[in-house]
């Protein structure tokens, strides 16, 4: 009878070195190269966010590299740390979001934050592409907030979703989110070509999903393209407290490329 046991690889994999912690979001590619993504977070107040921090590993989890090929040293720190994207403290930078990595092994972080001299919080994509860092900006967002304090917040917009695929020779990437500026729909802003900027917003529900959070059948995309939303309307009060509301349906929305 085959047997089967659990290995513990690491003991520090991210260290914060006593000052800070690392909220990471992680993705398998194709090839089981395991893609992590971390933000810093200085205090427990919301707003001491800041930066985006890389790492992979194509053993498994046994030793980590940059995105350079260069290996890790671990623990890694803030001074060792590979930096996809500097993003200062107090910039609405949420945090624990979005991973995903192409077949070929490319990885694409979704976030949201405030550009320096920006009073409104927009979602962004970092990712690598042609041995460089790339940061778009998708500027389709036209209401402030902030995200200073804490405990759990309740926000207006959500943390984001990422796919890419190759779409006539270049990458095509949607963005699945939900912002009440839009009436707090599921929502998707499509890119079928990263190298223009150029996102289509639109709205795949009529009706509100209060707070809800976009999760996805990763596996299901991975190996078919078909995307697979799991969808329940949600509300969450701002700062852990309880909302007495009756049950929600639950349901799975489908949505594949090419789908008007």
């Amino acid at each position: 009878m085959l047997q089967k046991k659990w290995t513990r690889l690491q003991n520090e994999l991210i260290n914060g070195e006593g000052h800070r912690n690392a909220y990471w979001q992680m993705a398998v590619d194709a090839k089981g190269t395991i893609h992590l993504s971390w933000v810093w977070r200085e205090s427990p107040d919301v707003s001491s966010n800041h930066d985006m921090c890389y790492a992979c590993s194509k053993d498994g989890g046994i030793t980590w590299q940059k995105s350079t090929g260069e290996k890790y040293e671990l623990p890694i720190t803030a001074t060792n740390a590979e930096y996809a994207c500097k993003i200062p403290q107090g910039s609405e930078l949420i945090n624990q979001t979005s991973m995903f990595a192409d077949n070929e092994g490319h990885p694409f972080i979704a976030t949201y934050w405030r550009e320096q001299g920006q009073a409104i919080p927009q979602y962004h994509l970092i990712y690598k592409n042609n041995g460089a860092w790339k940061i778009n900006n998708l500027g389709f967002r036209t209401t402030a907030f902030s995200l200073s304090g804490s405990g759990t917040k309740s926000i207006p917009i959500s943390r984001p979703q990422i796919i890419a695929w190759n779409h006539k020779n270049t990458t095509a990437a949607a963005l699945v989110f939900r912002d009440e500026e839009r009436g707090s729909k599921v929502s998707m802003a499509i890119n079928n070509n990263l190298n223009t900027n150029q996102w289509n917003v639109k709205d795949l529900t009529t009706s509100t999903v209060g707070e809800w959070e976009p999760s996805y059948d990763t596996e299901l995309w991975r190996d078919k393209k078909v995307l697979n939303l799991f969808v329940q309307k949600v509300v969450q009060i701002d700062g852990e407290g309880k909302a007495n509301v009756p049950p929600e349906p639950v349901y799975v929305l489908e949505w594949k490329p090419g789908v008007k």
